[in-house]
């Protein structure tokens, strides 16, 4: 036997008939497990990845910057996660996230805990360290020696699904859970831990190709006539969230065949337009006291729920808003009808809102009923021609309602803090996916990072209405300009984190100190690459609005905003007395 130094082409030796050497097939390519996952992600629709680099998922990184997705390297971890949820959200695409390790990924936990609750479609890629340098303090160690694994590791209350990779072998699997887990209705957040050793080994097992088809839950056709006969036996109200926002055609065809008065959450504005005459107003954080007076004198029989759950900051469980014979309550989570009023009679169904609102619009007949007399009056008492001095909020609104709102298509996003309550209490809306907000787990910086996500998925400006303390805590103007995403902040600038100061002071509480070093926003922006302008008195506000609009540049608009003027959240005070937090007397 001919000893060769490449076993796979013998010589003419060793086989002398040329006729029965053996066919020298090219070897079979492999590529690495980081190519891929990098592949999977493109399968599933996965479009733009978002995150910060770092030397443990560089093998990764390398392997999404050779790929058809769009990445963008952030500043911070969890202003690329923020960004993910809005692009993930306005586009219903998943959108990938990667981090180096430790500090990498413990920085983006905000980001992914508000990814959880605003129902995000989120695939979270990150480094954990090799084997064989575990529990030796290596550099930024990420293992069961230095980091909590449950919870960050596993599903549960983070992620609807976690593993740490250990083999290639493991990648059919991953990918058989990844595309079932984007494939549902609602959000998906998962997370994939690939030791950094392992991101660059040969992965040759190919990746079947799987796709599971989105399966919309719905209540049985004897439910939904049930719902029916409810609704038919009385008055009722639609009390619509953000769950519902790709129903609004259906949901104003059945209030307008009923006659049925509408109320939404804060997340859920322009769902049904808020121009239309049986819309009553926004319930919750900066609602409208138009709800409450509808529900004080024409009390309806019953409130169809429709994709909200009802939480806090849409009700403040207020007894008020409970119907004389309780609620019809549709989510596709069947654990949230009840969760907020447990006391009040609740007929429960899980379905997908649009297939509910298909089948029930069956059983009501094309005509038309009276309307609610309660109507809304959104500026009421609102002197909205320019005065001087320091620019009111309520005229900052106005100002935002005409120029962007109704003269350009641009999707708006508020920030936690004032922002949530004047741009809830304010802003008008006639369509859906114009307006987001955060009530749920309501971070500093979401809105402010989160723009950029929306103004890419969509292609087109989008815009931020912030406080200053959000802004000095967390931004991405920088990441705006590198990749020109047409992002617009207007930032209220009072010195101050005036929600706590003015909360505080509505709780009883002696004055704190909440007040922030004077900042010019503009200076920053145009020290970054940005533009901006500075906004004194409000007779510059709507040149201001329209310069931003028009600028081919991420662009700031920093408002000196009179701090003394309250924000319209008593609601919230209220709800923050009966939950214990007051001044206790004689101390």
């Amino acid at each position: 036997m001919v000893r060769t130094l490449n076993k796979s082409v013998p010589t003419e030796k060793a086989f002398p008939n040329p006729k029965l050497l053996p066919i020298a097939y090219p070897p079979t390519p492999t590529i690495s497990v980081a190519d891929t996952i990098v592949q999977m992600l493109e399968n599933m629709g996965v479009r733009f990845a978002f995150g910060v680099s770092g030397g443990a998922i560089s093998p990764v990184w390398a392997a999404l910057e050779s790929s058809q997705i769009n990445v963008l390297h952030f500043r911070h971890e969890a202003g690329a996660v923020f960004a993910a949820i809005e692009a993930s959200l306005i586009s219903g695409d998943p959108v990938a996230i990667f981090t180096t390790a430790g500090p990498g990924i413990t920085n983006a936990l905000t980001g992914l805990l508000a990814a959880r609750w605003e129902e995000a479609k989120v695939i979270f890629l990150s480094p954990a360290t090799s084997a064989p340098q575990r529990g030796k303090w290596a550099f930024q160690e990420t293992s069961n020696y230095t980091m909590p694994l449950l919870g960050l590791y596993s599903s549960g209350a983070l992620f609807h699904y976690a593993t740490t990779l250990e083999s290639a072998d493991e990648l059919p699997e991953v990918s058989r859970r990844l595309a079932q887990g984007i494939a549902r209705p609602n959000g998906f957040i998962a997370h994939i831990s690939i030791p950094t050793d392992l991101q660059s080994r040969n992965s040759t097992l190919p990746l079947p190709t799987v796709k599971f088809a989105q399966t919309l839950a719905t209540a049985s056709e004897k439910a939904i006539a049930h719902c029916a006969n409810l609704l038919a036996t009385g008055s009722f109200a639609i009390w619509i969230g953000f769950g519902a926002r790709h129903s609004s055609r259906a949901i104003r065809q059945l209030a307008e065949r009923t006659g049925a008065a509408v109320i939404c959450s804060p997340r859920g504005k322009g769902i049904f337009p808020e121009d239309h005459p049986q819309f009553v107003g926004v319930t919750g954080f900066g609602g409208h006291t138009s709800v409450l007076a509808y529900m004080q004198v024409q009390q309806p029989e019953r409130i169809l729920v429709l994709g909200t759950r009802l939480g806090e900051f849409t009700s403040f469980w207020n007894p008020a808003m409970i119907p004389k014979r309780g609620f019809i309550h549709v989510d596709i989570d069947p654990e949230v009808p009840g969760a907020a009023y447990p006391d009040a009679e609740t007929f429960g169904i899980q379905s997908d809102v649009g297939i509910f609102l298909k089948t029930l619009l069956k059983h009501f007949p094309k005509t038309v009923k009276r309307s609610p007399s309660v109507k809304l009056s959104p500026h009421e008492g609102i002197d909205l021609s320019p005065q001087p001095g320091l620019v009111r909020p309520e005229f900052l609104m106005a100002a935002i309602q005409q120029a962007i709102v109704e003269n350009s298509d641009a999707p708006i996003i508020t920030e936690a803090g004032n922002s949530f309550a004047w741009g809830n209490h304010h802003l008008r809306f006639s369509q859906p996916h114009r307006y987001r907000v955060s009530t749920g787990f309501g971070s500093m910086g979401h809105a402010a990072t989160g723009v950029l996500g929306t103004a890419l998925a969509k292609n087109g400006k989008a815009v931020a209405i912030l406080g200053d303390g959000a802004m000095l805590m967390n931004n991405e103007v920088s990441t705006a300009v590198k990749y020109k995403i047409p992002a617009v902040w207007i930032v209220l600038n009072d010195a101050h984190y005036n929600m706590c100061a003015q909360g505080m002071s509505a709780l009883g509480f002696k004055e704190v100190d909440t007040t922030i070093p004077p900042a010019d926003f503009v200076l920053i922006a145009r020290g970054m690459g940005a533009d901006g302008i500075c906004v004194e008195k409000e007779s510059d506000l709507q040149m201001a609005l329209e310069k931003a609009l028009s600028s081919t540049v991420p662009f700031v608009v920093d408002v000196a905003i009179d701090p003394s003027q309250p924000a319209p959240c008593g609601s919230r005070i209220q709800s923050l007395i009966a939950q214990g937090a007051t001044e206790l007397k004689g101390v």
